[in-house]
């Protein structure tokens, strides 16, 4: 079983970001499934990097164990929220054991603008790769829900085909770039 580690960044409990990640889990052919990390993480504190919270050790063994990692993000403030900061900068540490390290990766999310986004994505592209992921660049995937899902959360049809194509592309790049043991 291919396991791919999804990080749902919103933590809202009717989140959009995580109707589009079960919406692409719906997506995935056999032999592949998303296992979800848990966000509720005390904040990024150096001191205790050499006693790592148990929250923390689980959220770097499911990244570890994964073999690559999809980021589900929304954008607030034309940024990335504040606790997937604290998620990367707790999985990247302590110095010297970053999680991310030579993974598959990619990253999409959703929102209610125009843009989807567009302007989250940019900026955590640059922290991914300096973790160094190996970050999917092509297709992107920004979505603007309302242009996406009806009133009921229900996929438009003619959304099915543009997310079916980004998890078949994203499932060729962790098959492309997964590490063998």
């Amino acid at each position: 079983m291919i396991k791919i580690a999804v990080i749902v960044v919103s933590l809202r409990a009717k989140s959009w970001n995580k109707l589009l990640a079960k919406t692409l889990e719906d997506l995935l052919p056999g032999g592949y499934e998303f296992v979800y990390t848990d966000l509720n993480l005390p904040l990024f504190n150096q001191d205790l990097e050499n006693i790592l919270p148990v929250e923390v050790t689980a959220l770097k063994n499911t990244i570890e164990t994964a073999d690559g990692i999809l980021i589900v993000t929304p954008e607030y403030n034309r940024s990335v929220p504040g606790v997937l900061k604290n998620a990367i900068d707790w999985a990247s540490r302590p110095f010297g054991q970053n999680s991310f390290k030579g993974k598959p990766s990619g990253i999409i999310g959703a929102s209610q603008g125009q843009t989807g986004t567009a302007q989250a994505q940019s900026h955590l592209r640059n922290s991914m790769i300096y973790l160094d992921t190996k970050l999917l660049g092509q297709p992107e995937l920004y979505i603007s829900v309302n242009k996406t899902f009806d009133d009921n959360n229900i996929l438009l049809d003619s959304s099915k085909d543009y997310l079916q194509k980004y998890i078949d592309t994203f499932i060729k790049h962790i098959e492309t770039n997964k590490k063998v043991a």
